[in-house]
């Protein structure tokens, strides 16, 4: 539970961070996402996750 924990503050902090270093191009983003169709949202929803549990997999076995 407490990796779970420290994990979502890491994550709350990088997303912090895009927020008060670029937020112009955060609502670039934005805009972008809002103009893909809902398949290439997923797919690209789909390759986060499984990039982000490919490293989860590699820190782990070390």
């Amino acid at each position: 539970m407490n990796e779970f924990l420290t994990a979502l503050g890491l994550v709350a902090v990088i997303e912090g961070l895009v927020l008060v270093l670029a937020p112009s191009r955060f609502e670039n983003l934005i805009r972008a996402i809002e103009s893909m169709n809902h398949d290439t949202r997923r797919v690209i929803g789909l390759l986060f996750v499984c990039i982000g549990l490919f490293t989860i997999w590699i820190v782990k076995s070390f």
